[in-house]
């Protein structure tokens, strides 16, 4: 059931991304700055994304350096698509992002790569891939304990 279920939602999700793309644009990524966040330059305008939907591990968290990684694998050198959906206190623009075809907050939690961010998102499909991840041990499941982002950012302000 999980292999039918996580290549539709990742088909939905860029179903969806193709058909709002009088708002969504491609353009190029020019730094990851860990699982979550990324850079994007826009024909000469620079600009944070903050992913939709998950936080990952911080860069100098357990499994940061991993988390960034496995989003840079999964959308270098190719085409991707951003949906901006609004913008958080920090300036950075908020949206959803698909590189070569898939869903990064799907990827990036079905891996083990990022927690679902059930504080910001009720999407269903990331809850379920993040509980199959878990269940399998993937990425940072692996792990007997992880601390979750928002916590250890609030144990080691900047």
């Amino acid at each position: 059931m999980q292999l039918i279920i996580a290549p539709l939602a990742t088909y939905l999700a860029s179903a969806y991304l193709l058909a709002c793309s009088a708002t969504a644009f491609s353009a190029e990524i020019t730094y990851f700055y860990d699982g979550d966040t990324v850079k994007i330059n826009d024909n000469g305008q620079e600009f944070k994304l903050r992913i939709n939907d998950i936080d990952a591990p911080e860069k100098n968290q357990s499994y940061g350096k991993k988390s960034r990684r496995a989003l840079m694998n999964l959308c270098e050198n190719g085409e991707f698509q951003a949906q901006i959906t609004g913008q958080d206190k920090y300036g950075r623009k908020l949206g959803k992002l698909v590189c070569h075809g898939e869903d990064a907050s799907l990827y990036m939690v079905q891996n083990g790569y990022a927690w679902f961010y059930a504080h910001y998102s009720n999407d269903v499909s990331l809850a379920f891939a993040q509980q199959q991840a878990q269940n399998n041990g993937l990425g940072l499941w692996h792990a007997k304990q992880q601390t979750e982002p928002w916590i250890w950012r609030k144990n080691h302000p900047h």
